[in-house]
């Protein structure tokens, strides 16, 4: 590696020291936060029994993975969440592929994507469970739907938009519709559809909590509504705060996937 000069040196220095200060900027934030939650509880500012606090969310927590029952819950949203992520990721490519490759079927569909794009999810969960029943295929299919409408809408507009002239220069030499979405539109697509799974895995998250709030007996979902109905809410806030981690957490592992495929 090159020596570098001084100016860029300290331009470096920089850098790190501004990465680092929002950093620890974060960090301070967050245990500040924390700190003014749990005073405010203890000298009465709020209502401990209504906004609970800090230590006792920590305390509810370790009671409830001595027993065990935690993990059950925890497990149960994270397979329907990865089950139904899997599911709206292979479904909306498929989708969008079939739109790209009829442009008479996609002018036909494209309106009621729209609408269905639109539609308030939480509005179609009761019925799913008078359709499919109150089971987990009912759930995945509820967190399928908040994402797979715009998924497939994002991905069909993103091949829409590959390079024009590499698709006339495959049809010049001979090629056929299928040489063209192999080795342009899906090639050139590669980053939009990574973020687009960014994207669908916390949507997906979102309509399996609105599923286990209808049609479930377990799962962070479940949790909430029961605690809210028996007024546990430190349960509640609990659920929140581990909802959080989960999403932090497979938005991480999608972002990690996300900056090695684009190396490669």
């Amino acid at each position: 590696m090159p020596d570098l000069s001084p100016a860029q040196k300290q331009y470096l220095f920089r850098v790190r020291r501004e990465k680092y200060l929002i950093h620890v900027s974060r960090i301070f934030l967050f245990l500040g936060f924390l700190l003014l939650w749990e005073v405010s509880a203890r000298r009465g500012w709020i209502d401990s029994f209504i906004f609970s606090s800090p230590s006792e969310i920590w305390q509810t927590f370790l009671r409830m993975v001595q027993d065990q029952s935690l993990f059950t819950h925890i497990g149960i949203t994270l397979m329907e969440t990865l089950v139904s992520f899997a599911f709206t990721v292979f479904l909306g490519i498929g989708t969008a592929v079939l739109l790209w490759c009829c442009p008479k079927l996609s002018r036909i569909l494209e309106p009621y994507l729209v609408v269905l794009n639109s539609l308030p999810k939480s509005a179609l969960a009761p019925l799913l469970i008078v359709w499919l029943g109150a089971n987990v295929r009912t759930i995945i299919v509820a967190g399928m739907s908040v994402a797979i409408f715009g998924s497939v809408i994002n991905l069909y507009t993103g091949f829409r938009e590959a390079d024009p002239e590499k698709l006339k220069l495959i049809r010049t030499l001979g090629g056929t519709k299928k040489d063209e979405l192999t080795k342009i539109v899906l090639p050139s697509s590669v980053p939009l559809i990574l973020s687009v799974m960014k994207v669908n895995i916390g949507l997906c998250l979102v309509g399996v909590i609105i599923g286990e709030f209808i049609g479930a007996r377990q799962g962070l979902g479940y949790l909430i509504i029961y605690g809210s109905q028996t007024f546990k809410l430190t349960w509640v806030l609990m659920s929140i705060v581990i909802l959080c981690i989960i999403a932090i957490g497979l938005y991480a592992i999608l972002d990690f996937i996300e900056k090695h495929a684009q190396k490669w």
